[in-house]
Order: structure tokens, then C-alpha cells, then sequence
């Protein structure tokens, strides 16, 4: 009698643990689109010609999935137009031809889930109003975007699951024993979980396995500094002076076009405006941690730094320097030139910097790792036509007019060659 109860359990117990595998299995394959990652691709790639709201060079990227018939079709267009073109899809020839026949830019190298992850990033930005926005109090204005990660909720179940499979694996063992016992066939007393040397070796080697994940991801990110947002002495807004009044990147950063570092403007650049806005009447700011912040106060401190009395129009005091925190930092060792990027590369300031024009306090957009680099050299395709600093590459002009190439990526130009970035 125990011994037939002791199979049938036994065989239930594999179908638990079929089905905990079945359960498993899923949820550990299946990886949610995360938007957080899907708008650093997007400023990567797609922002020089893509608004989410309103037409750029490209098409507003509100509601692109429902305006295509199959969501494959839309990764094959991202990922090279003309294939899809070429098999006379109606959409996309009525697309190509809306904007002058202009092809879109192919990107080969995105996968599959950076693809989603982009479209998941839209459909964040659909339900955001294109408008200022009100006032959220201090408990929103520093609150940071996350993307949606089931991860922790993935591995409480497997958890869940492996306790279980832990106590059924108990129970089948002590059925045994008592069939055992009852037919007189004395089978020894079962192993406490905490003593089976099985156990142990397998605990063993999860942690080992967990320790070394963690301990290698620490040492990857090891001066890596993405999302530093340090205080600076004067709370300066990029959102109010690049944003809301204009001010073009380049009247402050003046080196981003002519040298190796974009440089930090001087307290004259500031007090070319400032000796005329003695007050701050534009939208109310707040601090990354909600507090409020007095824009007028903060325009004081720019006066104290300069030496310059407000009331009598003149500098009455020597001035000192602000004394700014850097916010992007590369090893010594990385050779990075801003000029090159902007005026060879053409490269935009989001691409590396983000959102520039919505941030009150900068951070690092990117984590400036190797790795990102090199992606967006591989993936990146430069200006070569009509660009004097490509006249030396001969035969990709040539492969060009031959038709033997559509484009040229950084990569095809020395762009992951070591020495390039390593000196």
C-alpha cells in the first residue's frame, strides 16, 4: 500500500517539477521592453530625424505600430528600408514618396529587443502632452524615469518554485522511508536538506555563480559614473536657458566646434545677459530632490562670484571663479575630440549628452563605457558626400559611385581601430 502511495508520488512529484519548469522556463525567457533603455537607442540613433510628436526629417513616431500591418514589417523598415521597399509594401512606398524619396537610414546592427525597447519608449512618450509642463509639486519634479523591469518579480517565483521543489523532494523521501519500513524493508533515516552533501554542493554553486555575476558586473562598471548629477555652486538650468529661451549650445560652448574639449563658459558669457536679468520670472525650479529652488537667489550668487553690485551697475568688487564640477569624465588614457564629432561627425549634443534641453541639473545621459562607444561607431553612418574631411578615402567614394556600397559607417573609417581612441 505505502509502496504504491510512495510511486504515485513520486510521479506527481515530476509533474511538479514539470510544471514549475513550464512555469520557469517562460517567465525567464520572456524579457519585458524596458523604455529607459529604448530612449538611450533612441537619442543614439533616431532623434536627428525622429520626434515622437511632431515631424523632423521623419515622420512623428506617435502611434508607428498601429500604422503598420505587421509589427515585423516595421523591424525589417528600421532595419533596412529598402528591403522593404523593394517588396512593394504600400505604406512604406507611400511613406518614401511623402518625403521626397528620401530612404531611411538603415540600422542593421539593432536586435530585435532594442527594436521593442525603442517602441516601448514611444509609447511612454504618446501619453506625455507635447506642452509646458504644470506644476507636480516637489514629490514629482526630481522623480526619474524608470523603465518597466519584471526581473525582481521573475526571480521571487523562481524562488517560490524552488522551495517547493526543495519540500516535495523532502516528502517523496520520508513516503519512502515509511513503505520501506511498512513492506520491512528498513531504508535509513532520510538526510535533512541542510545536511545532503548534494544540497550543500549545489548551494555552493549558486552562490558562486550569483558572487561571480555581481563581482564581474562591478568591476565592468568600475569608473563608470552613468547618471552622476553632482551639486554645483550655482543652480544653473539647462532647461530654461537651451530650452525655454534658446540659447544655441555653441554661444556658451564655443570649443564644441573648434577644439578637443567643448570648454565651460566664463562668468563674462553669463554676464553678457546677466547684467540686464536681475530677476528669474520664468517657471518655478526644483532640485533633483524636490526642494525648491529661488532662481533670483541663484542669480545673486552669480554677482557675488563676478564682483558685481546690481544696484550701481558696475563691478565694485574683484571677481573668483566658479568653481564648477565636471560632470563627464573619461580616463586619461581616452582620446576624445569634440570637434571632431560635431563638425566631421555631425553629430548632435543629445547623442552623447540627452536631453540637454529638458534637464534643470545635468547628468551623465551615457555611460561613456568602451562598449558604447564602439556601438555607435559600428552602427553610426557618417556624412561622407560633400564632406571635405573624407576627400582621402578614395576607393569608398569610388565603391560609392559603383554602387557597390550605400553608406559608410565610422567603423569603415578607422572608427574601432585601437590607436584611434587610445594614445
Amino acid at each position: 500500500m505505502y509502496r504504491r502511495v510512495s510511486i504515485l508520488l513520486r510521479k506527481h512529484f515530476v509533474s511538479v517539477l514539470i510544471l514549475c519548469a513550464s512555469i520557469v522556463i517562460p517567465f525567464s525567457a520572456v524579457k519585458a521592453a524596458d523604455p529607459a533603455k529604448g530612449k538611450q537607442i533612441f537619442q543614439q540613433n533616431c532623434a536627428s530625424c525622429h520626434n515622437v510628436h511632431k515631424k523632423l526629417t521623419g515622420p512623428a513616431l506617435a502611434g508607428v505600430e498601429g500604422r503598420w500591418a505587421d509589427k515585423k514589417l516595421l523591424h525589417q523598415w528600421i532595419r533596412n528600408s529598402a528591403s522593404v521597399l523593394a517588396s512593394g509594401d504600400k505604406y512604406a512606398n507611400n511613406l518614401f514618396n511623402e518625403y521626397n524619396k528620401t530612404a531611411m537610414t538603415a540600422f542593421p546592427a539593432l536586435t530585435e529587443e532594442e527594436i521593442d525597447d525603442i517602441l516601448a519608449y514611444v509609447k511612454v512618450e504618446e501619453t506625455k502632452t507635447a506642452g509646458p509642463k504644470t506644476d507636480a509639486g516637489p514629490a514629482t519634479a526630481g522623480a526619474k524615469e524608470e523603465g518597466s523591469d519584471n526581473s525582481l518579480l521573475f526571480g521571487i517565483i523562481t524562488l517560490i518554485l524552488a522551495v517547493v521543489a526543495l519540500i516535495l523532494m523532502q516528502i517523496n523521501s520520508n513516503l519512502n522511508k515509511l513503505a520501506g519500513d511498512k513492506e520491512g524493508q528498513p531504508t535509513p533515516e532520510p538526510i535533512p536538506f541542510y545536511k545532503n552533501k548534494a544540497y550543500i554542493a549545489l548551494a555552493i554553486l549558486v552562490l558562486f555563480m550569483v558572487g561571480g555575476y555581481f563581482t564581474i558586473q562591478g568591476a565592468i562598471g568600475l569608473g563608470r559614473q552613468k547618471d552622476y548629477m553632482p551639486e554645483q555652486p550655482i543652480f544653473y538650468s539647462h532647461k530654461v536657458h537651451a530650452g525655454i529661451n534658446q540659447i544655441n549650445c555653441l554661444y556658451c560652448h564655443a570649443g564644441a566646434e573648434k577644439s578637443k574639449h567643448a570648454m565651460i563658459p566664463s562668468e563674462n558669457i553669463c554676464m553678457n545677459c546677466h547684467k540686464a536679468i536681475k530677476e528669474y520670472t520664468g517657471p518655478e525650479l526644483f532640485t533633483a530632490e524636490g526642494k525648491k529652488v529661488d532662481g533670483t537667489a541663484e542669480i545673486a550668487k552669480l554677482y557675488d562670484y563676478v564682483g558685481w553690485d546690481a544696484d550701481k551697475g558696475k563691478y565694485t568688487k574683484p571677481g573668483r571663479p566658479i568653481e564648477w564640477t565636471k560632470i563627464h569624465n573619461l580616463p586619461d588614457h581616452v582620446y576624445f575630440n569634440h570637434s571632431q564629432h560635431v563638425v566631421a561627425g555631425k553629430q548632435q549634443c543629445q547623442t552623447c549628452h540627452g536631453n540637454i534641453t529638458e534637464m534643470d541639473e545635468v547628468h551623465q545621459f551615457a555611460d561613456l563605457s568602451m562598449g558604447w562607444c564602439i556601438n555607435c561607431h559600428r552602427t553610426t553612418k557618417v556624412q561622407f558626400a560633400d564632406n571635405n574631411y573624407y576627400s582621402i578615402f578614395e576607393k569608398l567614394h569610388q565603391d560609392i559611385k559603383d554602387k557597390k556600397i550605400d553608406s559608410v559607417t565610422v567603423e569603415m573609417v578607422g572608427g574601432t581601430e585601437c590607436q584611434k581612441c587610445h594614445y
